[in-house]
């Protein structure tokens, strides 16, 4: 979980990252007359930018390594790897990032694995993933453990140099959806009461969650996306009833029914109001 991985420096660069010019020892003007001329010749290529400008979204924070096994606090959002924060949780029961409580007793309870996150750092990464893999297969061979089935021999896995291919040969990825992540929301926001300001909008309405999820987390998540104040109340309201925080999705789209869906979508409005004095 070290920030770097075996014989990549920090500069390296693999599919859209490329090195800055200070780093690569060539002539800044040349270097600045072949990106263009490059451009010119990929018109349709995505804009490049050093991995280290990621750094704040593919790290933990504990250890500041980049992710592995990255696991999430249900309760504020807040990503680490998982050996990271269940070794923290052994004396403390707060949030590394926020310090709020993440339960009294059972900290543990209030965690979840996140595999889209850590799918995409392993392809931000060069060669995180084979490097991790090596670890784990060495650690269960040194004290003479079988090792895991996901786990391959590292030979399995060989590494090779990153090649550039032109947009049109790559070949399509296949999205498929998680099957915990079984409900759609759409996410509209109705107003602000006066006295409310500096929020920033919600750039995205559309997310899928796990039916498991609260009102409580679909706030939390408008919270931290439009950066609002503590002193700033988030209701949210589904058709004419306003949510009880413990609600779950699951038991909104029961109750509810298919008024409350558009389009296969659970549709919450919510709006930001001052609290009750």
């Amino acid at each position: 979980m070290d920030g770097t991985v075996d014989g990549v420096e920090e500069g390296s660069t693999r599919g859209f990252f490329r090195t800055d010019a200070s780093l690569s020892g060539g002539d800044e003007n040349r270097d600045t007359d072949h990106s263009q001329r490059t451009h010119e010749q990929h018109p349709d290529d995505e804009r490049s930018l050093p991995l280290r400008d990621f750094y704040a979204y593919i790290r933990c924070a504990l250890c500041n390594g980049f992710f592995i096994d990255a696991t999430t606090i249900t309760e504020c959002l807040h990503t680490f790897c998982k050996s990271c924060i269940v070794k923290h949780f052994f004396y403390s029961n707060r949030c590394p990032n926020c310090s709020i409580v993440v339960h009294q007793t059972q900290p543990m309870y209030s965690i979840r694995p996140d595999r889209q996150l850590q799918d995409i750092v392993f392809k931000m990464v060069p060669y995180l993933e084979e490097d991790e893999r090596s670890r784990i297969y060495a650690f269960y061979k040194q004290r003479g453990l079988d090792v895991p089935k996901p786990v391959a021999s590292p030979a399995t896995y060989p590494v090779k140099p990153p090649q550039r291919q032109k947009k049109d040969m790559l070949p399509q990825s296949v999205f498929t959806i998680p099957s915990e992540l079984d409900v759609s929301l759409m996410l509209e926001f109705v107003g602000v009461e006066e006295g409310i300001e500096n929020y920033k909008p919600l750039e995205r309405k559309y997310v899928r969650v796990s039916g498991e999820a609260t009102v409580r987390h679909v706030e939390l998540f408008i919270r931290r996306k439009m950066e609002l104040s503590q002193n700033c109340k988030v209701d949210v309201v589904c058709g004419d009833h306003l949510l009880e925080q413990c609600q779950s999705l699951r038991e909104v789209c029961n109750t509810m029914g298919k008024n409350a869906l558009q389009d296969g979508m659970l549709v919450l409005h919510f709006g930001l109001v001052l609290p009750a004095q």
